[in-house]
């Protein structure tokens, strides 16, 4: 069916209206020459990503049009080369440009409002001049505005707070102001700090010493509201933040927000120590099972340190209010709770060539003895773990007899399953512990043949020990006694 005139004529009066510019190779360079800041989307259309931001870059566009902020958008599936030009590895990229030798991703979140809070932030000098006439406005730029009241002649807090300002410029805005009278009337002894925010009580004074440092984490625990959300779009200003954050996961909006009210004191209490945000387990799943919480059974309470990735798991079958969660926050500040450990229980025998390793043994099998172990970290759903399994049965075999198991241990752990140092990243990782350096494990995971593994354990391991392959273990049984001899006279007289 065709489409009626007017419905084409509709379309192109549709297309036409946008303000986020197209462009092609062609104009693109002059484009970017002609014009002071420039927000560019290097897009595909199959992109569900793409698609997924178009609605938010539209909407930042318009706002952005009225600061002179031009925003334009490129299809790499059509200007290939362009986007190879600029190194475009993924959809979709947002890239910043000042003219096209000031070249910068960016790097906020994927909303309208992120998006016209950074690129406004981009055309402001570090620090803005703040007077009697325009503080008010000021004030309401930005979601966050710190202002700052010192004297024209204090050239030190001057020095400080722009030097703070430089290298937090993408994440606040800046203001200043030697008006006396103005610091009188906002209730600031100068040199002050004055962090206005769009929520909470709308403001918090800064009190302490007007050092840089000290500035730079009262406004990133400042920044944060008492008891916000934690989502995609927020989750970097909790980590960023650098203290541990308390999770309040609940299924429905009513509930969260009646627990941020119910928990706000406590909040405010230990603001600074601890951050708190409300959590919807259904969209923030994968998160939830992280916490090793039971699944669907809600209200939760966690808190999770960032500096170690501990756990702290309140009883989800107890009741969340304020008095018991409020004595669950001191004993965690007090160092009085263990924290959580995602473990399989232990076996109860290890009747197998290759020891199984869970978070509650692991210290004991892996790290406390004198032997060298080698430890597959693995994924049940892993296809190449299937596929080696057999190979590292066999490995176990290999260093099975009495005299051998001594002196080295091959074990596995399902590290989906088990909480495990380190950052595992890819499955099978293969990891080799030594004796008496197992702060210093060894990386194998490119080489799965049983020969090489049983050679990079003679090679790597402290005892140098050889395992009996099928093939040759009536040709070595000889020479293992003689091996497994001389290590123990060696050991004895190392001990010695």
């Amino acid at each position: 069916m065709k489409c009626p005139a007017i419905c084409a004529t509709l379309f192109a009066a549709v297309v036409a209206a946008s303000d986020v510019t197209q462009l092609k190779i062609d104009d693109f360079k002059e484009f970017v020459q002609d014009n002071d800041l420039v927000l560019a989307e290097f897009f595909a259309p199959w992109c569900d990503h793409c698609t997924a931001l178009a609605p938010e870059y539209e909407t930042a566009a318009t706002t952005l049009k009225e600061k002179d902020i031009k925003v334009v958008k490129i299809d790499c599936t059509e200007e290939q080369d362009l986007c190879q030009e600029y190194g475009v590895m993924g959809y979709p990229t947002l890239t910043v440009f000042r003219g096209l030798d000031n070249v910068t991703p960016y790097p906020g979140q994927r909303k309208a409002d992120a998006i016209i809070s950074y690129m406004t932030k981009q055309t402001l000098p570090a620090v803005s001049q703040v007077t009697k006439s325009n503080l008010e406005k000021f004030k309401t730029a930005d979601k966050v505005v710190l202002v700052a009241y010192f004297a024209a002649d204090d050239k030190v807090s001057n020095e400080t707070f722009t030097s703070v300002a430089d290298s937090l410029h993408d994440s606040y805005l800046f203001g200043a102001t030697n008006d006396a009278a103005l610091a009188k009337a906002e209730g600031v002894k100068q040199p002050g700090l004055v962090l206005y925010k769009s929520f909470d009580d709308g403001k918090d004074v800064f009190t302490e010493k007007f050092d840089a440092e000290v500035i730079k984490s009262f406004a990133s625990v400042s920044a944060i509201p008492l008891i916000g959300e934690v989502g995609p779009e927020t989750n970097d200003e909790y980590v960023a933040a650098g203290i541990p954050l308390a999770f309040i996961f609940a299924e429905t909006p009513e509930e969260r927000e009646q627990f941020a009210k119910e928990l706000k004191p406590l909040a405010l209490k230990h603001k600074g120590t601890i951050n708190f945000a409300t959590a919807d387990p259904n969209s923030f799943g994968q998160n939830a099972g992280w916490f090793n919480l039971k699944p669907d059974q809600w209200p939760a309470f966690v808190i999770l340190r960032f500096d170690n990735d501990k756990q702290f798991l309140y009883d989800q079958d107890l009741t969340i209010n304020e008095k018991d969660i409020g004595n669950f926050v001191q004993d965690f500040i007090d160092g009085k709770i263990e924290p959580s450990v995602k473990s399989e229980p232990i076996p109860e025998f290890q009747d197998d060539s290759v020891s199984i390793v869970v978070a509650k043994n692991y210290q004991e099998i892996v790290i406390d003895n004198d032997r060298d172990v080698l430890v597959n970290f693995y994924a049940p759903w892993c296809d190449p773990c299937k596929k080696f399994a057999p190979t590292y049965e066999e490995l176990g075999q290999a260093f099975s007899l009495p005299e051998l198991s001594k002196l080295v241990t091959i074990a596995k752990v399902d590290a989906t399953a088990n909480d495990v140092p380190g950052n595992i990243k890819r499955f099978p990782t293969i990891m080799l512990f030594p004796a008496g350096k197992k702060n210093s494990p060894i990386d194998r995971s490119d080489s799965r043949s049983m020969e090489d593994l049983a050679q990079f354990i003679r090679e790597n391991g402290s005892h140098k020990a050889e395992g009996v392959l099928p093939e040759s273990a009536k040709a070595n049984s000889e020479k293992l006694v003689e091996q497994v001899a001389d290590i123990a006279s060696k050991e004895d007289h190392d001990e010695l």
